[in-house]
């Protein structure tokens, strides 16, 4: 309201202060290199929804991995995510690949989106958002909206594919599916 009884000038002034702060905002947050194609995965550890610490590096070598990063637990784009993600556990299962979702979401948060939705892959809790920073993960909004970025890494543990995309969530899915089928025809 007080805004509204301000001159055109001052409203003016006001408007550039506010981009200006969001502007600063922006820049002073640490600048992270994102992780690209031929990139190797980061060593890192989180818990998952049990409460089971799991390692990156105890994962490499075992199968492919889909590594999911995605804004929060029960909103409706990430939902549809993961329950995508669900509905081809079993196709990800046959292509031997190990599907990893990561948050900032807690642990008790994780448990109770995948029982509430019956996920029966890995969500982990990167409550620092420190996993985030180390893949170069962006985010939005002056650093408000985490981003939503899926890593196909290959059983040596190099990435072979990055999917960035905040709007269509579900394409997420098919795009790892395509490249996972991919690598197994190249072999």
């Amino acid at each position: 309201m007080y805004f509204c009884t301000l001159n055109t000038s001052m409203k003016i002034r006001v408007i550039a202060l506010s981009i200006v702060l969001v502007l600063l905002n922006s820049c002073s947050q640490k600048i992270t290199k994102s992780l690209v194609v031929g990139d190797a995965v980061p060593s890192f550890s989180l818990l998952d929804q049990n409460g089971a610490n799991f390692s990156s590096v105890e994962a490499v070598g075992k199968q492919a991995l889909v590594i999911y990063f995605y804004p929060k637990d029960d909103t409706p784009g990430c939902t549809k995510e993961a329950c995508k993600f669900r509905d081809e556990f079993e196709v990800f299962s046959d292509l031997n690949a190990q599907v990893i979702g990561i948050s900032s979401d807690d642990v008790g948060s994780h448990k109770k989106f995948a029982e509430k939705y019956n996920l029966p892959f890995t969500l982990l809790a990167d409550t620092e958002k420190e996993v985030r920073k180390l893949f170069g993960v962006p985010t939005y909004a002056g650093g408000i909206i985490p981003g939503r970025v899926t890593y196909i890494i290959n059983k040596k543990g190099n990435i072979i594919y990055v999917f960035d995309n905040m709007k269509d969530a579900e394409k997420h899915v098919s795009k790892a599916i395509e490249i996972l089928k991919k690598l197994e025809n190249a072999h």
